[in-house]
């Protein structure tokens, strides 16, 4: 069973749902760039059979506050810092991390700075120290200027071309993509539900996404889920993560490019095993 919860972190309000509450042993699954935490709803099902999950809304999307100072705060120390206020609010000693594209690079600096010792096993959904800076001119360009929609239909149609990469996902799955990530303007039109300013992340800070100081320094251990096609974690890129630093275990998943929706019984498995050691 699913709950929503705010809580406050470095002053900022954020919103959080909260699986297998009952369970000690806790996963933080963290959302991707443009998305929100409800991306995680299947994966965290799931893993609630065992593991208490958190998912966040990162500042800035979905229920969480928008931040009034963009430029000094949408970036990944300042996540890093409210992903550490928000552990500790809830109590969390150790912790999985479980991370979808820009949820993953969050929680690698968690895990080789402010939450060093305390995450214990770390998942990275196509996510690397280095990302393709062809993908990131991609991301840079649309970001700031969300596409709108007279209707929710349209929205809907716009995520299943934009997210194609995700693989496959049930015309349900879809439909509640469509829901949980979308918000009204003030013209009555749809758009997805984050906050464009967020796109300062990388016109104010553009070495964020360069990570191999932070990776080479981890010791626990990774998994990474490269989505078989992923313009944003290239092949070689991978190759060098099983090669330094932590030496992840590396598992392509076939029919999907960035990233994998976490959505499948196979992805579950992998994830699964992973956790359980």
């Amino acid at each position: 069973m699913m709950n929503s919860h705010y809580v406050t972190c470095e002053g900022r309000e954020l919103h959080y749902t909260e699986w297998g509450a009952q369970h000690g042993e806790t996963v933080i699954a963290w959302h991707g760039l443009a998305r929100t935490g409800r991306d995680m709803d299947d994966i965290a099902a799931h893993l609630a059979r065992r593991y208490r999950v958190i998912c966040p809304d990162t500042l800035g999307r979905g229920l969480s506050q928008w931040s009034p100072q963009p430029e000094r705060e949408y970036c990944l120390a300042f996540y890093v810092k409210l992903a550490t206020a928000l552990v500790d609010a809830l109590g969390i000693a150790r912790l999985h991390w479980l991370g979808t594209s820009m949820g993953g690079a969050i929680g690698t600096l968690a895990a080789a700075t402010t939450l060093r010792g305390r995450i214990r096993r770390l998942v990275l959904n196509d996510n690397g120290p280095q990302l393709a800076e062809a993908a990131i001119e991609r991301i840079r360009s649309y970001a700031g200027s969300p596409a709108a929609f007279a209707t929710m239909s349209e929205l809907e149609q716009y995520f299943r071309a934009v997210y194609k990469p995700y693989g496959w996902l049930s015309d349900a799955q879809w439909r509640r993509l469509a829901e949980t990530s979308a918000r009204r303007l003030p013209d009555g039109r749809v758009t997805p539900h984050y906050d464009p300013a967020m796109v300062m992340q990388f016109t104010h800070h553009d070495d964020d996404y360069r990570l191999w100081d932070a990776w080479d320094t981890l010791d626990i251990p990774v998994l990474c889920l490269r989505g078989e096609d992923s313009d944003l974690l290239l092949r070689d890129t991978a190759e060098q993560m099983r090669s330094r630093g932590p030496r992840a275990v590396v598992v392509e998943i076939p029919g999907c490019g960035h990233a994998p929706a976490l959505n499948t019984a196979e992805q579950f498995a992998l994830v699964e095993r992973f956790l359980a050691g």
